[in-house]
């Protein structure tokens, strides 16, 4: 399979990119500015996921594109600007396009609420938060693309390799203990694993412990 990474050398994107490689894959990693270190099988290529244009010419010859991109604490805007240049970049007939978006609109079990509308929601993540709601907005709205929005668990960070996790669709994926995490190189596994599989076209989809 030929996969398409934007937001290559982030912390997803970097985890993405090698897992796909791993694999076997053909995939071409895509960032704004510095290459990243990759494996010698990865083809690396500069572009800014804002632009339709350059999106439609580097997708050309994949069958998937995976969007980890992230803005920068106090650019928050960006996102919504970026994802609005996928989707336009890969409209009619472009490849499947799976977006790594936010947990914010995940119903927290029992509340009846989102994450987001949760009275102890730190304030410092809103900004990213009230972003990725924008983004969910105009990724479900694109009836002419083959989407799948992926949103994480509540806790994201980077662990260990086990190969195990749980699906979920609206709602947090929560534990016994009442945590929602994965770890940064399971959650690539599922996110590859939705490459290779495509069980959630056209919808959402989170995962966790």
């Amino acid at each position: 399979m030929r996969i398409l990474v934007f937001g290559a050398t982030g912390a997803v994107g970097t985890r993405v990119t090698h897992e796909a490689a791993d694999r076997g894959h053909q995939v071409t990693a895509v960032s704004r500015t510095t290459p990243g270190t990759f494996p010698s099988t990865v083809h690396t290529r500069q572009g800014d996921a804002s632009d339709a244009t350059a999106v439609a010419e580097l997708a050309q010859g994949h069958d998937v594109v995976i969007s980890a991109t992230r803005p920068r604490a106090g650019h928050e805007g960006e996102l919504a600007h970026a994802t609005k240049g996928l989707l336009d970049g890969l409209r009619s007939g472009g490849p499947r396009l799976i977006v790594v978006g936010g947990a914010a609109s995940l119903t927290v079990p029992g509340t009846g609420r989102t994450l987001v509308e949760q009275p102890d929601f730190p304030a410092a993540y809103r900004p990213i938060a009230d972003a990725c709601l924008e983004q969910f907005d105009l990724v479900r709205a694109s009836a002419d693309v083959d989407w799948t929005y992926v949103s994480p668990p509540d806790l994201l960070e980077p662990g260990a390799r086990t190969g195990n996790y749980r699906l979920g669709t609206d709602e947090l994926v929560v534990a016994a203990d009442g945590t929602s995490s994965i770890s940064l190189e399971d959650f690539a596994i599922a996110l590859v694993d939705e490459a290779e599989l495509a069980d959630h076209r056209g919808r959402r989809f989170t995962v966790g412990y």
